[in-house]
């Protein structure tokens, strides 16, 4: 899958920063991205991105120092200045571009105001999906943060053609503090969505029996509202072998692998369909991006990626039917992803889900501060809905 990036602020930056420095150690890359952010230094700040490709707006209202956590300024600045973004755009190159994806930190001012502006956008103007990959921010790193990201949701369920959601609140360890947890989390954000967007593209291991390609991803994701991702990763145990490391599409995402659940994360045995079967059950029942109710999603994808030889067309229609059978819809796709790696990997899109106790939590957070909000600041825009209602019906 082709994959246009744009990172908004400085979270999506650096997210997008670290699938383009992954893609380059590919023999063939599928991904380009821009940086757009309101702070200069923020821009700066990233070195996996061309300078060219780094692109400053709000010159002329806020210098170059950002708008804080002012999401109202973020959209207004955005929406004045769409035009260069969308230039910007074009110029690197659209026409073999499968799908647009913003990342974007939804707690602080720039991304979380600025994303949902530049999605209407660039649906009104290409015709290819238009998806959001959201950070939501951890409840200790304030109301306001809880606040922005739950008007910044209102508007983009209803922009996005589909809203990824990472929680931070969930992959925060217990004692570690936000600042600290950064990096490990982006980690775990490239690590899954690197080996879902690269679905489809040929790779020195060949190309797989059940081909999962762009139009796959799309037609689950087409529904709309927000997706949870499931991932699982689990070593080969191939005596013949030599540890090579990760190569491959599962480059740079090699798994942190518990001590004591080491015995359970080998493969063993001769059984591939059923080592396929409890990957995939992992990966959805395991630790999702966004805690849900798996059983409120309205379609499904199953990909499994790893060498050919682990990889088993009856394992993976296995998996997908026990998928279809705790999931609400029936819509249920999948298929494998030949890669040459020592690890067998499975990602799981949980799409549209109707159940996320952060969100209504979010919600409430968000009701109870917007009295507060609305007499520190000058709210001057109805780019955002002016209330706060909830995202589930």
């Amino acid at each position: 899958m082709r994959v246009f990036f744009i990172g908004f602020g400085q979270a999506g930056g650096k997210i997008v920063e670290m699938f383009i420095e992954q893609d380059r150690k590919l023999p063939r890359q599928s991904f380009r991205g821009l940086a757009v952010n309101t702070a200069r230094t923020d821009l700066m700040g990233i070195q996996h991105i061309p300078l060219k490709d780094r692109i400053l707006i709000g010159q002329t209202v806020v210098k170059g120092h950002g708008v804080g956590t002012d999401n109202v300024a973020g959209a207004k600045i955005t929406a004045d200045e769409i035009d260069s973004i969308i230039n910007s755009i074009d110029t690197r190159g659209t026409h073999d571009v499968d799908a647009f994806v913003i990342a974007a930190g939804l707690g602080g001012g720039t991304g979380s105001g600025g994303t949902p502006v530049l999605a209407r956008h660039l649906k009104r103007i290409y015709r290819e999906p238009v998806y959001v990959l959201g950070i939501l921010p951890a409840p200790e790193e304030g109301r306001l943060y809880s606040y922005n990201a739950a008007r910044s949701l209102s508007t983009l369920v209803h922009e996005a053609d589909n809203t990824f959601l990472f929680d931070n609140s969930a992959w925060k360890n217990e004692g570690e503090s936000v600042k600290s947890s950064y990096q490990r989390i982006n980690d775990e954000v490239v690590r899954r969505f690197g080996v879902l967007f690269r679905a489809g593209e040929v790779s020195k291991a060949g190309v797989g029996e059940m081909v999962v390609d762009s139009s796959e991803i799309i037609n689950t994701l087409r529904g709309g509202g927000i997706s949870s991702v499931g991932y699982a990763i689990t070593e080969v145990v191939n005596k013949r072998a030599k540890k090579r490391g990760i190569m491959g599409a599962l480059s740079g995402f090699k798994p942190h692998i518990h001590k004591k659940e080491k015995a359970e994360e080998v493969l063993l045995g001769e059984d591939k369909s059923a080592k396929i079967i409890a990957l995939v059950r992992r990966a959805m029942l395991g630790r999702l991006t966004l805690p849900c109710d798996y059983s409120s999603a309205e379609r499904a994808l199953v990909l499994i990626a790893g060498p050919p030889d682990e990889l088993d067309r009856k394992g993976v229609e296995k998996a997908k039917s026990w998928v279809e059978e705790n999931i609400a819809g029936v819509e249920v796709r999948g298929g494998d992803y030949p890669v040459d790696s020592n690890y067998v990997a499975a990602v799981v899109i949980l799409a549209s889900v109707r159940q996320a106790p952060r969100i209504n939590e979010l919600m409430e957070i968000a009701k109870e501060t917007k009295e507060d909000v609305i007499k520190s600041k000058d709210r001057t825009s109805n780019l955002f809905d002016e209330g706060i209602e909830p995202l589930f019906e």
